[in-house]
């Protein structure tokens, strides 16, 4: 990982919303969640889930997928170990 990419990746996690949001979709894996349950789980609302949402995939830490009406979001998991990596490498 180079250093821009986990420079994205740390401003994205900086906000408490969206660390909450990755930390939610982690545990989930590949199967992920709908961006409503998402909404539920977070109290936020569809705008600002919207814009927390499209920072992380912006920045490569989180995946979409459509599903039939849903749209579905996992966490990048071998982008967020390269950030964790990228930190702790010599």
């Amino acid at each position: 990982m180079d250093r821009s990419k986990a420079l994205a990746a740390l401003s994205a996690l900086a906000h408490e919303a969206r660390l909450e949001l990755v930390r939610l979709l982690v545990p989930h894996g590949d199967d992920g969640l709908p961006a409503g349950e998402i909404a539920r789980a977070l109290g936020l609302s569809a705008s600002r889930l919207s814009f927390h949402l499209a920072a992380l995939e912006q920045a490569g830490l989180i995946r979409s997928r459509r599903v039939s009406r849903n749209v579905i979001y996992s966490a990048d998991l071998q982008r967020i170990g390269g950030t964790i990596s990228y930190l702790l490498a010599d």
